[in-house]
């Protein structure tokens, strides 16, 4: 148990310094006199809207996409290629402030990531199965979002396809949740995590491909996949947040790499740590919250939710 607990530890630490060891490099290159697009507030703003949302089954992305728009973030520089680079630094940073949110599983879910390592240290049969099937259904989103990022970006990153995925997603939720009662089907019912199989894993994987679309949320489409399959409600919300943490850290990573040196030149790093620590305390919150009130209830509130800010979304910028 010691042997565990310290290798959990390290990992803890690793996970940190590779982050850091990603964004400090390029630090010394940043100009102090650089004008910066991202005040404080705007990055609480953004980072708490980030960490509330990012596991709850209604789509972080769509809610930074128009919060980000709401609060008037949009370059207005007449040089374009400024302009560009600005808008994905700012995007990037957007990615990277999930950092928090990663951090906040690795803290809730400590002891599936406990069995994780003592299936690669110790032989744990479980927690080597849990590993191959988190790798198992990364990979559907890893090869199509490198495939299909570009077109993705250019005509899904909008107001109005977040306000489309709001509302299919909320009707959704109504349907099957109501499909479900329909059947007598127990949710807290169903198989657990250690039951899974290589197949169910790949399933689920292609599921979140569907959260590409911003406003569909990865949560949504991984908990429905993991339900349909035969899933107990905890098992798959359990999963869900797993795949999400390593999901998010993929993301994280390629979007440093990719951005790195453009998010620095044009954010404040004051406002950058206050968003990790921000949304490591919103996404702990709001994970207890949603594992508490899934335990109980079921997904009806969020469909309900989805549906009536979609259409207040939609007044908004219509009207």
């Amino acid at each position: 148990m010691k042997a565990v607990r310290k290798y959990s530890y390290i990992s803890l630490f690793v996970l940190c310094g590779v982050f850091l060891g990603l964004v400090f490099p390029v630090l010394a290159a940043v100009s102090v006199d650089e004008p910066k697009q991202l005040t404080t507030t705007q990055a609480v703003i953004l980072v708490v809207v980030e960490g509330l949302t990012e596991y709850l089954p209604i789509s972080s992305t769509g809610h930074l996409l128009v919060t980000k728009d709401l609060l008037g973030m949009n370059t207005t520089e007449s040089d374009v290629v400024r302009q560009t680079t600005e808008t994905d630094a700012i995007n990037a940073y957007l990615v990277c402030i999930q950092f928090g949110a990663i951090l906040a599983i690795l803290f809730v879910c400590a002891h599936r990531f406990k069995k994780i390592l003592k299936g690669l240290f110790q032989g744990d049969a479980d927690g080597r199965r849990l590993l191959t099937n988190l790798i198992l259904a990364l990979l559907p989103a890893v090869v199509i979002g490198l495939i299909l990022e570009g077109p993705i970006k250019k005509f899904l990153f909008g107001t109005y396809p977040v306000i489309a995925a709001w509302f299919g997603g909320g009707v959704a939720i109504l349907f099957i949740s109501f499909y479900f009662k329909n059947q007598h089907r127990d949710l807290h019912q169903g198989q657990e995590i250690e039951d899974m199989g290589p197949k169910v894993a790949i399933f689920i994987g292609v599921a979140q491909c569907l959260a590409m679309w911003p406003g569909v949320s990865r949560s949504l489409a991984t908990i429905l996949g993991g339900l349909f399959l035969g899933l107990s409600m905890k098992a798959t919300v359990e999963f869900s947040f797993l795949l999400g943490a390593v999901t998010l850290t993929a993301a994280t990573v390629y979007d440093v790499f990719k951005h790195g040196s453009d998010m620095l030149a044009v954010l404040e790093i004051r406002s950058m740590f206050l968003g990790l620590m921000f949304a490591f305390v919103a996404a702990v919150l709001s994970v207890k919250w949603m594992i508490h009130y899934l335990n109980k209830y079921g997904l009806e509130i969020f469909g309900y939710y989805r549906i009536v800010l979609a259409l207040a979304t939609a007044w908004i910028y219509l009207v």
